[in-house]
Formats: C-alpha cells, sequence, structure tokens
C-alpha cells in the first residue's frame, strides 16, 4: 500500500495543481464584475441637493457649463467630452479642508498624469475672490498641471446651479444672499456619459485609495 502511494505520490500533486488552477479561472470567469452606481438626486443627502430636483431618480447627468480656468480660457462640457473626471468645490482662501483636499487632488493627478481618458476640475465657491490671476498663483503654488486640471471661476449663479443641481455637492448658507454655499469635502467621479459615479471624502486617504481603483473600474465600462 505504502508503494502505491509513492508511485503516485507525482501526479497527485500534479493533479491538485491543476484542479486549484481550473478553480481559479472559472472563479474569475464567473465572478461578477464589479459596476459603479449611477448616482441620482433621490439617492443623495437632501442637503446637497436643490429642492426642485430632490424627487430625481434618473436621467441626471451634469448640465452644460462656461467658465474661465487658471489661464483665463474658457472651459466647457467640451473640454471633458468622453472622458473621465473627479470634481470638487473649493476656494483658494480656505484653510481648513482645502489644503487636504487640493493635496489629495494633486495626489490623483500624479496617478493619471499620463492617462489621457482622466481629467480634474476644481470650482471655487468664491469667484469674486478668485480671480484668473489668483486662481494662477494657487494653481502654481499647488502643482497643478495646466493639461489635466483647471481650477475654474465665473459666474456665481451658475456656479451655485452646478454645485446644487448637477454635482449635487455642496449645502446653503441662509445668510441671506441666495446663491451662498458651503462647500463640502466631497470629490465626485463623473463618467464619459457626465453622470456621477461615485462620492468621496477628499480629506481621507482611504477613499482617494478608492477613488483611484474606481477609476480603473469606470474605464472597464463599455461605452
Amino acid at each position: 500500500m505504502l508503494s502505491f502511494f509513492k508511485e503516485y505520490k507525482f501526479f497527485g500533486i500534479v493533479l491538485l495543481i491543476v484542479s486549484a488552477i481550473i478553480i481559479s479561472i472559472f472563479y474569475s470567469i464567473l465572478k461578477p464584475k464589479k459596476v459603479l452606481p449611477i448616482y441620482q438626486p433621490a439617492m443623495v443627502n437632501y442637503e446637497m441637493v436643490d429642492s426642485t430636483i430632490q424627487h430625481q431618480k434618473k436621467y441626471h447627468k451634469i448640465a452644460d457649463f462656461s467658465l474661465t480656468n487658471q489661464n483665463g480660457q474658457t472651459i466647457t462640457q467640451n473640454d471633458y467630452k468622453d472622458k473621465i473626471y473627479v470634481a470638487d468645490f473649493f476656494f483658494t482662501t480656505c484653510q481648513t479642508i482645502c489644503p487636504i483636499m487640493t493635496d489629495h487632488m494633486y495626489k490623483i493627478q500624479k496617478e493619471i498624469i499620463d492617462d489621457d481618458e482622466v481629467m480634474l476640475l476644481s470650482h471655487s465657491v468664491t469667484p469674486k475672490i478668485d480671480s484668473v490671476a489668483q486662481l494662477k498663483r494657487y494653481a502654481k503654488q499647488k502643482g497643478v498641471n495646466d493639461k489635466k486640471w483647471n481650477l475654474v471661476t465665473g459666474d456665481k449663479k451658475q456656479i451655485y446651479e452646478l454645485a446644487r443641481k448637477s454635482y449635487l455637492a455642496v449645502k446653503t448658507v441662509g445668510s441671506g444672499d441666495e446663491y451662498d454655499m458651503i462647500h463640502t469635502e466631497n470629490f465626485m467621479l463623473i463618467d464619459k456619459k457626465r453622470q456621477i459615479r461615485g462620492f468621496y471624502d477628499g480629506t481621507k486617504p482611504e477613499d482617494i485609495t478608492q477613488l483611484l481603483e474606481d477609476i480603473e473600474t469606470l474605464k472597464q465600462e463599455k461605452p
């Protein structure tokens, strides 16, 4: 009996290895691919959403826009056509969460610097303060690559409506100015169809790691 096992020992080991390979192949084939959700206004904290669309459960997309970047160039939705991008809201004189968010956006920029499919877009919530010249100084300080990352300013009403009706990302102040807003730490992941596919805390390293993983997931989706 012992000699029998010795004779077939090598065959048994090979059989085990082949079986493990086959099982792993079947698992990879049958394992469902991760699909990111498509966020609708009704799925998001109502404080971040304009009251006119809080009930909306489908067809939500980022609206057309026309803003000015750190180089004085007009930036529209066409500059992000067929791109995956990460968006946020900030202001250059913020001393609390903005520096952390900007540093994390810079980290994302480093990771996607050679990826033609991915871009970044940061909107100022204090456009009167954040002139083109101010944005340019900030961009230089923070290592912004003009080809990958636009810091934009413009009409406050348009930025407010983008924040509340498109990106679902800011709270209102309620201080008398109907377009006042409190930006949050949110980073939004936008797909090539201008749909919101993820919200992330821009101050947390672990959320940035997840965001980068989710970008790769989005890139695998069929057009």
